[in-house]
Parts: structure tokens; sequence; C-alpha cells
């Protein structure tokens, strides 16, 4: 099985990927970074959304991409994780 950051260092090798992922930086970065978490704990996404209260396909959204989450989500999602989420804007 790749890890993730050799899938992740593959598909940017895509120009198109590549410019996509540049213009949505800041989500990918947030989904990355909890996807890092969840991986590091060593949590499959059916244990995360049993942790959240909410059903694997609906974290499985989330770390695609493909859905936008509520900041409530997000902070459900970090607390699961046993981390802090934390928004600024500047």
């Amino acid at each position: 099985m790749k890890s993730y950051k050799v899938f992740k260092s593959e598909l940017l090798k895509n120009k198109e990927i590549k410019k996509a992922y540049d213009e949505l930086g800041p989500e990918f970065l947030v989904i990355e970074k909890l996807i890092e978490r969840r991986l590091k704990n060593g949590l499959s996404q059916n244990d995360l959304a049993q942790r959240v209260g909410t059903k694997q396909s609906a974290i499985s959204r989330f770390e695609s991409g493909s859905y936008n989450p509520t900041i409530s989500f997000l902070y459900k999602v970090a607390d699961a994780l046993d981390t802090r989420l934390k928004i600024t804007v500047s």
C-alpha cells in the first residue's frame, strides 16, 4: 500500500492537478493535516467516523475534497483526532 505522501507526490506530477491543488491550497492543507493525524493515530476512516458521530462515507468525501465541510464538522474531526483546529483571518 502506498503512503499518502507518495500518492500525493505522484498526483502532483500532473500539471492540471498541480494547478488545481495550488489554487485550493488552504483547503487541501486542512485535509492533508487531518489525514496525516488520522494515519498517525492508526485510525481508519470508519474509526474516525465513529468518533465524530458520522458515517465513513462522510469522512471519505471530506478527505477526497468532494465535501465542503462546516467549521463545526472540522472542529469535531479535530477533536476526535485529539488535535486543535486554529482558524485565523488576517
